[in-house]
């Protein structure tokens, strides 16, 4: 079988800083590459990844997730107990560490996006992804690309960075072909002419906003992108096709645009990731976007 996904392995000591080699950068994640540092390549504390493997997934406090929101300052998905709950607090501290670092390293890292990235959410996974009982639309190991229901990004693309803390086992994902090729074989089956041509979408949007309802302003790639979502995981041809298996080793970390690249997570336990979205304008190549190859499908402007 035929390489699915490429990754390109850049090393943690910075020979990846010249502008040169940002650009290149950007360009291997646009075409659908994952960027791999076998080490961490910023400052993630001994003492800090202790107290994260140290959280047991049997706490009750603990939902599937822990996101924190750097916007706000605050973190969800863990309940606390009592207002002078240390553990809160630490994680929180964590939490905004983590994510400072990340955002750092980032912007240095793919110097053209540095003064256009929008920060979005920060996470801790602490659940075994293997063997968990999800709903079907909710499962993390089916393959599927990303969407968010309630932060449209109206064409901007979804950069996510993710780091395995777990000191002793892999993050095991599979892969799936590129956007381009998916979109040509699923695209419309999924809807897509529909959706772009809906005028009564549009209508009703309209008036939900003129009245004060505070509903998601989610453009048509928007709308298009949370059904591909779905579609993906429910469609068994998609699902039993080519793919391929990924290994993320005890403390690497790893770049990839989520919109673009199918994924799934099979195993792992403990992995940290900090969202970014990266707009239209900053990308190095906006025919390489999913938003510029749906637009391409249907002959109309989608965001």
């Amino acid at each position: 079988m035929a390489v699915i996904t490429k990754i390109t392995e850049y090393r943690a000591g910075g020979g990846w800083s010249p502008p040169g080699k940002a650009r290149e950068a950007c360009g291997r994640l646009e075409r659908g590459e994952i960027l791999f540092f076998a080490t961490t390549p910023f400052e993630l504390p001994q003492q800090d990844r202790e107290f994260l493997l140290a959280q047991k997934q049997a706490d009750s406090r603990f939902h599937k997730n822990i996101s924190y929101r750097p916007k706000n300052d605050e973190i969800r998905g863990v309940e606390r107990r009592g207002a002078d709950d240390a553990g809160h607090g630490q994680l929180q501290d964590i939490m905004r560490r983590y994510s400072a670092e990340v955002t750092r390293f980032t912007r240095r890292l793919l110097e053209p996006y540095a003064e256009k990235l929008t920060l979005d959410f920060a996470s801790f996974r602490p659940l075994e992804e293997e063997g968990r009982n999800l709903p079907l639309k909710k499962r993390n190991d089916l393959l599927h690309v990303d969407a968010f229901p309630s932060r449209p990004t109206r064409g901007g693309r979804i950069l996510r960075v993710f780091t395995n803390v777990n000191p002793s086992k892999n993050r095991i994902w599979l892969t799936g072909e590129r956007f381009s090729g998916l979109a040509k074989r699923y695209a419309d089956d999924a809807g897509l002419r529909t959706i772009a041509g809906s005028k009564l979408r549009r209508r009703t949007m309209h008036l939900l906003h003129g009245a004060g309802i505070p509903v998601p302003d989610r453009s048509a790639y928007d709308e298009f992108m949370l059904r591909f979502h779905d579609f993906l995981k429910e469609n068994s041809e998609f699902q039993s096709g080519d793919k391929e298996r990924v290994e993320f080793p005890p403390m690497s970390t790893w770049l990839v645009f989520t919109d673009g690249v199918p994924h799934a997570a099979l195993s792992g336990q403990f992995a940290m990731e900090q969202t970014f979205i990266v707009p239209p304008e900053a990308l190095v190549s906006r025919a390489d976007a999913p938003i510029a190859v749906l637009e391409a499908i249907c002959g109309e402007k989608l965001g």
